[in-house]
């Protein structure tokens, strides 16, 4: 009962009980004009989850490291506490938080550790289509079923040959009868061999001349479906407990009702969840971040060289300096983000300033905090190595940051021309 402490109430309940309307209420929305204070139940979801943090995933961080093991456990108690699906709407079981306030747990999980949040936020990812898309049959039945038990899911979209480049993607899915027959490979899948269901995104018309916003259609797939074949466990640089895996679909038939919207229509709900999840993506980068400067702070302030501890070295003082102001303002472009889809904007500009900018200021900060550390920080006895692993992958997946700054342009010349 240790987190019931954080809002009086009891483990099962965690945010539940807190959410009442609460999408409504977020992100300071009918606040007038600007205002960077937390209201009291924003603060109250950042206290549970990182508590959670610190007391649950900061202690299990460098054995899962070390071992790879999917966090079963700690999935499961954050599921308890309602630190996952909080996005999902009242309506189908979920809490309704904004994108704002989910982005506030996010960077709390990521602090403990971004391969635990990884898990948790590609939930979202997979979730996030039918959140947008699904029918209201669709919702109740697949989202539902996220708020009954602990149950992951999972975003197919990437291929070998198809990672940026979406529109080269040659999954295919044929319509006879009823069903829809998929062939075809995808890659990278996070929770690949973990999910319950997954969104799928294939090929409906063959005709290579058709434009992408036409050529796909999106599917919801049960994961036990014959003719899924999951590939074994990536081991990677880092965020290493999370599960990445090939998944494999050979004649693989979905019924038509598990069409979002209509067929053509995938490719536009792909990419518009991920305005809805690239500010928690950056949320989590941010999270990881301040606990770079965080650990290099605490050993600046400990480490004694020349008589005095290395922080009183303006060398490392300045360094300090420069990674606070970078995690600050990473802060600020992410809830920038979550506050403009928040208020039903088109946010794609800043989903992809906040993405970008996050993804590059977690490498440059958990670096400065490795030399910050010298000999220390290359050891895997601290954390900081662990932190420099986990931080690549965010300049790479949901969009490489490369891909961000054609979007970013792209978005701000139409702007510019207006």
């Amino acid at each position: 009962m240790l987190f019931s402490k954080v809002l009086g109430a009891g483990v099962r309940s965690g945010i539940r009980l807190q959410s009442s309307g609460a999408a409504s209420r977020s992100s300071q929305s009918t606040a007038a004009g600007y205002s960077f204070e937390l209201t009291d139940q924003q603060k109250e979801f950042q206290q549970l989850a990182r508590k959670f943090a610190r007391e649950e995933i900061v202690p299990s961080a460098a054995a899962l490291d070390r071992s790879g093991e999917y966090p079963v456990s700690i999935i499961k108690k954050a599921w308890e506490l309602g630190l996952m699906n909080t996005h999902i709407p009242q309506d189908y079981g979920g809490m309704g938080l904004s994108i704002f306030d989910n982005c506030l747990v996010t960077e709390e999980l990521a602090y403990g550790c971004t391969g635990v949040q990884t898990a948790i936020e590609a939930n979202s990812l997979g979730q996030m289509p039918v959140i947008l898309a699904g029918s209201e049959e669709q919702k109740r039945k697949y989202l539902g079923r996220m708020t009954e038990e602990p149950l992951m899911s999972a975003y197919c979209v990437t291929e070998p040959g198809a990672g940026s480049d979406v529109a080269g993607i040659k999954t295919r899915a044929v319509k006879t009868g009823d069903e829809y027959v998929v062939n075809g490979q995808k890659m990278w899948i996070t929770n690949g061999g973990k999910a319950n269901w997954y969104f799928l995104l294939a090929r409906t018309n063959l005709d290579p001349k058709c434009p992408a916003g036409k050529a796909f259609t999106g599917f919801i797939v049960e994961a036990d479906t014959p003719g899924i074949q999951i590939g074994r466990k990536e081991m990677n640089m880092g965020q290493r407990c999370s599960d990445t895996r090939g998944i494999t679909f050979e004649d693989v038939r979905i019924p038509k009702e598990n069409v979002l919207i209509a067929e053509g229509a995938g490719f536009k709900i792909a990419m518009g969840a991920f305005d809805n999840t690239r500010p928690p993506v950056a949320a989590g980068a941010t999270g990881l971040a301040q606990r770079a400067l965080d650990e290099a702070t605490t050993y600046a302030l400990e480490r004694k060289t020349f008589g005095k501890v290395i922080a009183e070295h303006q060398a490392i003082s300045f360094l300090l300096a420069e990674m606070a102001m970078k995690v600050e303002l990473a802060r600020m472009a992410y809830q920038r983000s979550a506050w403009e889809v928040d208020q039903g904007r088109r946010n794609t500009f800043y989903a992809s300033i906040a993405k970008a900018f996050a993804g590059d200021i977690a490498n440059q900060v958990a670096s400065d905090a490795v030399q910050i550390l010298g000999g220390n920080g290359f050891n895997s006895e601290y954390p900081v190595e662990k932190l420099m692993r986990d931080a690549k992958i965010y300049q790479i997946y949901e969009g490489t940051a490369q891909i961000q700054r054609l979007i970013i342009a792209r978005e701000y010349l139409q702007r510019f021309k207006k």
